[in-house]
């Protein structure tokens, strides 16, 4: 074992040492105009990571989408990830995850429709089109795209996780970032996610100094709150489970296709029943065969009680699953998620910060 780690080490790192040297120069061309930049007359949201996959991301676009529709009309543009289209597409009541990616469609059946969800690669193209279909939008979110930089955002807003900080990580392909952890320079706001709730202050100021943000940056952490359950398929008529309600003798088959999944199997697993998981790749789509081994293990389960337990991501590509059995619908729930900010030293909250920015960098460009 450690002789294929040293050799993992030696075939990766110079890979990945490469490939920060790609990403740098990339980064400069922009820096030095070469590589153009196209600003828009609406304020522009970039959230993003410098981490691949498990950040969180999802759930703070949703609570910045929902801090913002408050008083502005507002879209969120994403490249689609993993979906089976290319191009622009706007969500609708008939589109599908397949469509438009599952975290596109995630935001847009979470707010109900009443939130403008599109998808394109090219995201310049995409919101010209966005504007061009509906001229009155005063907000682009745009989700995942601290790296797209062909859009110059008017906030730039990054999410790293506490469990994986990206001060001790490594470009791919040796570790996980997609930039050097020096791109943090460029946002105007950082989220440390995913902190435990048992932080002590200590702790706090420990996260502070290794981040060292600069003067004109604002520094943040957040929590990962876990909500009620929810059934996948609200057609099927069903009582939902408490998770403190069920004890040592029910059983609980919980499945996870997200980047990180350890912090979701970790909460489920904090309660009395027995666990059993199956964990599949980042934005999995679910085959004949796949849900057949769920059927199969969900069979095998113990006790009074026996349910699914799911991920948000992973609820809205089961609901749209052909192949997910009748028998399991009324026995399959999701965990929904939120985000809430910690503030461990005197600070503007997140959305006074956030509005305090926009009403900068607006008086700026005027």
């Amino acid at each position: 074992m450690k002789n294929n780690s040293v050799l993992s080490k030696l075939i990766l790192l110079p890979c990945s040492k490469l490939y920060g040297a790609v990403t740098y120069m990339r980064n400069k061309f922009f820096d030095w105009h070469l590589l153009k930049e196209v600003e828009f007359d609406i304020p522009v949201i970039a959230v993003g990571n410098l981490a691949v996959g498990g950040t969180g991301k999802t759930p703070h676009v949703e609570y910045i989408v929902e801090m913002v529709r408050r008083n502005r009309k507002v879209a969120v543009l994403s490249r689609g990830y993993k979906r089976e289209t290319r191009g622009f597409i706007m969500a609708g009541r008939t589109t599908m995850p397949r469509d438009i990616g599952d975290e596109s469609y995630q935001i847009y059946t979470k707010f109900g429709g009443e939130v403008i969800v599109a998808v394109c690669e090219d995201r310049v193209l995409g919101i010209r089109e966005l504007l061009r279909i509906d001229p009155t939008i005063e907000m682009v979110v745009l989700d995942d795209a601290f790296q797209h930089r062909y859009v110059k955002p008017t906030l730039s807003i990054v999410i790293t996780e506490y469990a994986r900080p990206v001060y001790e990580d490594a470009m791919l392909p040796y570790g996980r970032l997609r930039e050097p952890a020096r791109g943090l320079n460029r946002a105007d706001m950082i989220i440390v996610g995913k902190c435990p709730y048992s932080l002590r202050p200590a702790d706090y100021r420990s996260e502070i100094n290794h981040y060292n943000v600069m003067p004109w940056q604002h520094l943040f952490f957040s929590h990962i709150d876990y909500q009620a359950l929810s059934p996948v398929f609200e057609d099927v008529a069903t009582s939902v489970p408490y998770l403190d309600w069920l004890n040592e003798g029910d059983s609980i088959l919980a499945i996870a296709g997200i980047g990180n999944p350890r912090p979701f199997i970790k909460h489920i697993k904090s309660f009395a029943a027995k666990v059993k998981v199956d964990i599949y790749p980042d934005h999995h789509q679910y085959t004949k065969k796949d849900i057949d081994h769920i059927l199969s293990r969900y069979r095998q389960l113990k006790g009074k009680q026996r349910i699914i337990i799911t991920t948000e991501k992973d609820a809205v590509r089961l609901a749209a699953n052909p192949y997910y059995p009748h028998e399991l619908r009324a026995m399959t729930f999701y965990l929904p998620v939120k985000v809430d900010f910690e503030y461990p030293v005197p600070q503007p909250t997140f959305e006074e910060a956030f509005e305090k920015e926009l009403r900068e960098k607006n008086r700026r460009k005027q």
